[in-house]
């Protein structure tokens, strides 16, 4: 009988935090570890929201600085970890690209000798962001990197990424963490209590963040119950049109809490350099910058609305999946076990290829939001779908 692999002890260390990515974990730990056939220059990670593909990159690019693989204690985990270190550049964009001017500052800090650390790592964390344009920048430096850089690329699909630089990447996908992976990780890191665990993680479908917002905040998980509201209010064209405009202008409200705080700092700092306030000064330029960064934060504020409105789709989504269930009577445990008179209610009132065309309405709404669809239109005909069957 051959010795258990190292893939089935914990993950301890940077990996700690992977929750059931346990095969993923052993391919980067033996690439750190120097196996030729494991390691690469450039890699793409992938896997569902909520995988931990972030999580991942960034605990690669830790190990690849510490000496002793991955510790998750020393200064070069650390420091990595947190996005400190002079040697790991992490991208995570807040808008809704990357364009090809931010990718070539990228190129141009890929092209640098360490200063610290063993490599240079460069994780782009929202590679399915970067512009056509953008990926054209980036394609030179994948196929001719310099000797000791690494590009780690994340993303939900291969397909998200154009099919130059996917080639030139080595893949590796993570999968759904299970429900009782997501809690147990709630329970020991975060403290939470375990029939809240089991709750969130069951309803967040595997997505740790968003097991992870639910546990914290009970303001999240009023906004499920809201959403999820949603079909039983549909009764009729107007109850659409006022429930989508309910549910984006939550989205919206929701998005401007989250980016006012970040919002006032930005503009105070950039006036401070700018010098309003001294005594004489005459900033130069100081409209244009304004504005650029009130454009800059527009955008942000609009990409937090979408992925508002996503989640919102999702918990809709997640829904109707357990109407399927209780209608084929498959015997799958349901999502929103906590909903279920409402879900038999739902399945009582239409077939199952009713229900299987509202999910498709729902899944095509989030890829319409994708793109440069106003919410409110995408929203509003999502709902009719849902009325019509």
């Amino acid at each position: 009988m051959s010795a258990p692999t190292a893939a089935a002890a914990p993950l301890r260390g940077v990996w700690a935090d992977l929750v059931g990515q346990e095969g993923a974990a052993e391919t980067l730990r033996r690439a750190v570890a120097g196996d030729p056939h494991a390691m690469s220059h450039a890699w793409l990670f992938t896997g569902p929201p909520g995988s931990g593909r972030s999580n991942a990159a960034r605990a690669f690019a830790a190990a690849l600085q510490c000496p002793r693989g991955g510790c998750g204690e020393c200064t070069q985990c650390r420091t990595a970890l947190s996005g400190a270190h002079p040697d790991v550049t992490l991208v995570r964009t807040e808008m809704l690209s990357i364009g090809v001017d931010e990718v070539r500052d990228l190129v141009r800090r890929a092209a640098m000798s360490p200063t610290l650390g063993r490599h240079q790592v460069i994780v782009v964390e929202d590679a399915d962001r970067v512009t056509e344009r953008g990926a054209d920048a980036l394609l030179k430096s994948i196929e001719e990197p310099a000797p000791l850089t690494v590009w780690v690329l994340c993303a939900p699909t291969a397909d998200d990424v154009v099919v130059t630089i996917r080639s030139r990447c080595r893949s590796l996908k993570l999968q759904t963490p299970s429900t009782d992976a997501v809690a147990r990780l709630l329970e020991t890191r975060d403290g939470v209590e375990p029939e809240l665990a089991a709750f969130v993680a069951r309803v967040a479908q595997g997505h740790v963040g968003r097991a992870r917002a639910l546990a914290r905040h009970e303001s999240a998980r009023e906004r499920r119950r809201q959403i999820l509201q949603i079909p039983s209010q549909l009764g009729d064209l107007g109850a659409c049109l006022r429930a989508a405009a309910t549910l984006v202008e939550a989205c919206a409200a929701e998005a401007t809490a989250a980016t006012a705080e970040l919002d006032a700092k930005e503009r105070s700092a950039l006036e401070e350099a700018l010098g309003f306030g001294t005594r004489g000064a005459r900033p130069r330029q100081a409209a244009s910058a304004l504005k650029d960064l009130d454009d800059q934060q527009k955008a942000r504020a609009k990409r937090y609305q979408r992925d508002a409105l996503d989640r919102a789709l999702t918990e809709l989504t997640g829904c109707y999946r357990d109407v399927l269930s209780v209608q084929t009577r498959s015997g799958a445990p349901l999502v929103n076990s906590d909903l279920e008179p409402a879900v038999n209610v739902l399945a009582r009132r239409s077939t199952p290829e009713s229900t299987l065309r509202r999910i498709d309405a729902l899944l095509a709404c989030r890829t319409a939001l994708e793109g440069n669809v106003a919410p409110l239109l995408a929203v509003e005909s999502t709902l009719v779908a849902l009325v019509q069957g």
